[in-house]
């Protein structure tokens, strides 16, 4: 049966249905999840805990002596007693107890060289001091360590270096030998070159008689660059004219800036 004028004939198999494209829909969707789950992130952050954030203030202000709220759990934080706050070598002041261990460590060192030098009766000459840089052994005045105007040594540092040697290697921190000499005329080239190697000599006495670690041990010299004083007599030039072995702390550089500090509280503890 045919279908009239301006009816609709019967639709035909495999045309297809058009629709409109709705794929920007999955796009969007994954937009507005990722926007949900950052503002929820946000919240999160900007809730605040007031239980503890008032266990907190009431913990410090027990601990600097402010007021007394009775009762803190100090398994959930430090007390600070008041008498205890700022009192050096406290574990309030950490820093200033490490400085004050290094000092103990350096001194028990210097005592123990200047034992053995006493012992042995070669404590004249030799100089001891400790300051932020760690300890340093002065050998001072050339004639006594160094032939004149060379830098071979004496036989009277060959004994003074063996005698501190073993307490150098058992130190196992690292050490650096500096040469000086005095403002004054010489038969070598320069001063320069006189205080390097009288250093290079200590050096590798040091290394080639005691188990000293090359690796941890280096030579400098300074010339006539760092003067103790004037060179107005020769009793003064020849207090210029040393060799200093510097045994270097291994602590960080603001533990050892508190190692002057540290020198004065051990002088007047008890």
């Amino acid at each position: 049966m045919k279908a009239g004028r301006g009816g609709r004939g019967p639709r035909r198999r495999g045309s297809p249905e058009h629709h409109p494209d709705e794929r920007w829909m999955a796009s969007y969707m994954d937009m507005v999840t990722v926007l949900m789950c950052l503002f929820i992130v946000l919240y999160a952050m900007s809730s605040v805990d007031n239980a503890k954030f008032s266990q907190l203030k009431d913990s410090l202000a027990t601990g600097f002596g402010q007021v007394n709220v009775g009762k803190i759990d100090t398994a959930t934080g430090v007390i600070v007693a008041p008498k205890d706050v700022g009192k050096e070598g406290s574990f309030t002041n950490d820093k200033m107890a490490q400085a004050l261990a290094e000092v103990a460590k350096l001194t028990a060192l210097r005592d123990e060289m200047h034992s053995r030098l006493a012992k042995a009766g070669l404590a004249a000459n030799v100089e001891f001091s400790v300051d932020e840089r760690g300890l340093t052994v002065k050998l001072v005045g050339s004639q006594t360590f160094f032939l004149p105007d060379s830098p071979a040594l004496s036989v009277r540092a060959d004994r003074v270096l063996t005698a501190i040697a073993p307490v150098l290697e058992k130190a196992k921190l690292e050490i650096s030998v500096e040469g000086h000499a005095a403002n004054a005329v010489t038969g070598y080239p320069s001063v320069w070159e006189l205080s390097s190697e009288r250093a290079v000599r200590v050096l590798r006495f040091l290394v080639e008689h005691s188990r000293i670690p090359g690796s941890t041990i280096g030579a400098v010299g300074y010339g006539a660059s760092r003067q103790v004083n004037d060179d107005s007599t020769e009793a003064l030039r020849e207090l210029n004219r040393r060799v200093d072995i510097v045994v270097l702390s291994n602590q960080t550089e603001d533990v050892r800036a508190l190692i002057p500090k540290a020198l004065k509280v051990k002088v007047n503890q008890p």
